[in-house]
C-alpha cells in the first residue's frame, strides 16, 4: 500500500492490496466526499474576487470609481453593448440554481447548492478563461412551492450583468420551462448543462464509441435509462445528430415511454418528455427487460448506486455494446461489473474511472465560445458542433475502449472546442461580432493560459495555500477503515 500524493494522482494505488475493486470504489467515493468537506472548510470555499486593473496611486481610484467611471456609465446608457468592452460583462458568467436537484442529492435548500455552483465557477475560470460567480436563490411561492417563473424573473432582472447564464440542478419539470422562455427572452445565452453540458459531451462521447465498435449512430438501438432534463436533452442532440427514434427506448421510474403514457400526456409541464413519447418506442416495449436484448447502447443517468443497472441486462445486449452509466457520485453500474458481464466501452462521470463523460469538458468551452462572439444565444447546432469538437479532437491524438474523450487535463482541447462553437454562433446568426476561427482560437487560448497561470502564481507566492498532507491521509485512513 503506497502513501498517498499530494496531487492525488495515485489514487488508484493506495488501497490495501486485498481489497476488491468493490471494495476500492466504495473507499474511493467515502475518501473524496470525506476529503472535500475537510478541503472546503480549509479554504472557506474555492472561489474569490481578485481585481484585474492596477492601484499604482490612489489617485487611480478616481479612474476605477468616481468621478471618472460617469464616462463609463454615460457610454453604456446609450450604447448598451458597450458594457462588454467597459466592464467585466463580456467575460462573466451567472451560474443560477434554486438547488432543487443538486447532483444526486436531491432537494439541498438554495444554500446547499452553493458548493457544486462555486465548482462551476471554479472550473470555468481554470478551464475555459471564463469568469463566473455562483448565484442560489429560493425559488419557492408563497405556497412554497418551487416556481419556475419566479427563476424566470429573476434571470431576466440580472441578465444586464452577465455575458451569460449558466442553469445549474433545478428540479423537472420546471428546469424544461425555465430554459425554453429564457433562451428566448433574453438577450445573451442561458444553458442549462444539467440538460445542454451533458448531452453534448455524451455525443462525443458516443460519436468516438460508435468508431470503436465499427457502428453507425442511424442503425443502433439505444436505450436510455432515465428520462429526466439530461437524458431527454441527450434524446434529442442524438436525434438531431443522426440516431433514429424509432430504435430509442426510454425509462422513467413509472416504465417505459411511448405513445400511451397518458399520464404524461396530462401534465403539460413535461413536454419535453410526451414529445419523446410520441417519436420513440414505436413498438412499445414496456420492460427494461426486453428492451436491453440486443442493444447497441445505454446511457442511464438515473439513480445513484451500482445496483441500479442490473449485471444482467447488460448480459444480454448486442456485440460490442456500449455502456454509459453517468449517475453521480456513484455511477449505476461499476465500470468493473459491466465489463465482466460483456460491454466492449463503459463510461461514467467519475474522474477516477476511465471515461469520463462529464461537463467539464464543455462548458468551459462553450461559453467561452459564445462569450467571445458575444452570442444571444446557445443552440443546438453549437451544442452539437462542441460534441464533435471533442469528439474530433480526441479521435486526432488517439483513441481507445478506456480512452474515447478528451479530459481536464489536456488543455489545449477547450480553446479549440471554444473556436468551433464560435464557428457555428456566426454561422447561426446569433452572434453580435465577427472573427476568424483562427482568432477565436488564439484570444481563448491567451485568457485560458492567462487563468492557469494565475491560479500557479498565487500558490507558487503563498496566496493559496497548499492543502495539509495530514488532512488526505486522515480522510484515506478514514475511508479505508469504513470499508474494511
Amino acid at each position: 500500500m503506497k502513501e498517498i500524493s499530494l496531487n492525488l494522482d495515485n489514487l488508484n494505488e493506495v488501497f490495501p492490496s486485498d481489497f476488491t475493486e468493490e471494495q476500492k470504489a466504495k473507499a474511493k467515493t467515502l475518501f473524496l466526499k470525506k476529503l472535500a468537506g475537510e478541503a472546503h472548510r480549509f479554504y472557506a470555499g474555492k472561489t474569490q474576487v481578485v481585481p484585474k486593473a492596477p492601484v499604482i496611486g490612489f489617485n487611480w481610484f478616481n479612474v476605477w470609481y468616481t468621478p471618472g467611471v460617469s464616462t463609463i456609465s454615460t457610454t453604456v446608457r446609450d450604447n448598451n453593448d458597450a458594457s462588454f468592452e467597459l466592464s467585466n460583462r463580456g467575460n462573466l458568467v451567472a451560474v443560477v440554481s434554486d438547488s432543487t436537484r443538486v447532483l444526486g442529492d436531491g432537494d439541498c435548500t438554495p444554500a446547499g447548492g452553493l458548493g457544486v455552483m462555486e465548482g462551476k465557477a471554479f472550473l470555468m475560470k481554470y478551464l475555459g478563461g471564463v469568469d463566473a460567480v455562483a448565484l442560489c436563490i429560493d425559488s419557492k411561492d408563497a405556497n412554497g412551492k418551487n416556481d419556475p417563473d419566479r427563476i424566470i424573473q429573476f434571470v431576466k432582472m440580472c441578465q444586464h450583468s452577465f455575458g451569460a447564464v449558466n442553469l445549474e440542478d433545478i428540479s423537472q419539470p420546471n428546469c424544461y420551462k425555465v430554459l425554453d422562455v429564457l433562451r428566448e427572452e433574453c438577450d445573451i445565452p442561458v444553458w442549462h448543462d444539467d440538460a445542454q453540458g451533458t448531452a453534448c459531451v455524451t455525443l462525443a462521447g458516443l460519436i468516438n464509441s460508435l468508431k470503436l465498435a465499427g457502428k453507425k449512430i442511424g442503425d443502433v438501438k439505444i436505450v436510455l435509462f432515465g428520462a429526466g432534463a439530461s437524458n431527454t436533452t441527450i434524446a434529442r442532440l442524438l436525434i438531431a445528430d443522426g440516431a433514429d427514434p424509432a430504435k430509442m427506448i426510454m425509462f422513467d421510474t413509472k416504465g417505459s415511454l411511448h405513445k400511451n403514457r397518458g399520464d404524461i400526456k396530462a401534465d403539460p409541464r413535461f413536454y419535453r418528455k410526451w414529445e419523446l413519447c410520441l417519436s420513440t418506442n414505436p413498438g412499445m416495449i414496456l420492460t427494461m427487460e426486453e428492451a436491453m436484448q440486443g442493444a447497441d447502447v445505454l446511457i442511464s443517468l438515473s439513480t445513484p448506486g451500482p445496483e441500479t443497472v442490473k449485471r444482467e441486462w447488460i448480459r444480454v445486449m448486442g456485440k460490442k455494446s456500449i455502456v454509459f452509466c453517468c449517475a453521480n457520485p456513484v455511477p449505476e453500474i461499476y465500470p468493473y461489473a459491466a465489463k465482466e458481464e460483456g460491454a466492449y466501452i463503459v463510461a461514467t462521470g467519475r474522474g477516477d474511472f476511465p471515461n469520463q463523460v462529464n461537463n467539464s469538458i464543455g462548458f468551459p468551452g462553450i461559453l467561452k465560445g459564445a462569450l467571445m462572439v458575444r452570442a444571444r444565444k446557445i443552440t443546438d447546432n453549437m451544442a452539437i458542433a462542441a460534441a464533435h469538437s471533442l469528439a474530433s479532437y480526441a479521435e486526432k491524438r488517439g483513441i481507445n475502449v478506456e480512452n474515447i474523450v478528451p479530459n481536464m487535463q489536456e488543455a489545449s482541447v477547450f480553446p479549440q472546442e471554444s473556436a468551433d462553437v464560435a464557428m457555428q454562433a456566426i454561422k447561426d446568426g446569433v452572434a453580435r461580432i465577427q472573427m476568424t476561427h483562427e482568432e477565436a482560437f488564439q484570444r481563448a487560448k491567451k485568457d485560458i493560459e492567462y487563468s492557469r497561470e494565475l491560479t500557479k502564481s498565487m500558490m507558487d507566492n503563498g496566496f493559496i495555500q497548499q492543502p495539509p498532507i495530514e488532512m488526505i491521509k486522515s480522510a484515506l485512513d478514514w475511508a479505508i477503515q469504513k470499508v474494511q
